[in-house]
């Protein structure tokens, strides 16, 4: 069963394989999910796609006793039914899927991730080293934790710490401010 990324909630048919992002109905967090066709295919104990019945019956490419059912998109090899991804309304095979993926050929296929935490955490360390930065800086890192907290993150589960991080040092450094310009208005 596919999961949200963030909750570990199980996530319905309606929102995998989407065009867009979809919220997940627990946690409310931005995801994609795109699988495979064969995981929800029920195959039989002990066998695996289809056999060929005769040997004038076209092949798979990848599985050459396998009865092909469709050709790819892409390339026209014929595809055997564990072979066929069905992509936006296409068929292809597993090598013009990655081919896509790799040379980018493929424009509604996620190739990175924006990790709005990180951005955040180095707006907020960086400018240490020059102090009059900060003053700026820490409330674009404040606005970016709050903005983004919900934004999905890596495709590799982790912790929002980094988000943690940089609020609790934007909000010191403002502090900081506070009682400079506090204390140079006091004298």
């Amino acid at each position: 069963m596919i999961s949200c990324t963030q909750c570990k909630t199980p996530l319905a048919g309606q929102a995998i394989n989407t065009y867009g992002m979809v919220a997940c109905p627990s946690c409310s967090g931005l995801l994609r999910a795109d699988v495979y066709p064969a995981l929800y295919r029920q195959a039989p104990a002990g066998q695996v796609g289809e056999t060929l019945q005769m040997d004038k019956e076209a092949g798979c490419f990848y599985h050459s006793r396998k009865k092909a059912v469709i050709p790819c998109a892409a390339c026209g090899r014929f595809l055997c039914s564990l072979c066929d991804v069905e992509f936006n309304g296409r068929h292809l095979c597993p090598i013009c899927l990655e081919k896509g993926k790799t040379k980018r050929k493929i424009t509604n296929l996620e190739n990175h991730r924006v990790c709005y935490d990180r951005i955040a955490l180095l707006i907020a360390i960086v400018p240490m080293l020059i102090v009059y930065i900060t003053i700026l800086t820490a409330p674009i890192v404040i606005f970016m934790t709050f903005r983004y907290w919900n934004a999905p993150g890596s495709i590799i589960p982790y912790t929002k710490i980094r988000f943690i991080l940089a609020f609790v040092i934007a909000v010191l450094q403002l502090v900081g401010w506070f009682i400079l310009f506090s204390n140079l208005v006091g004298n």
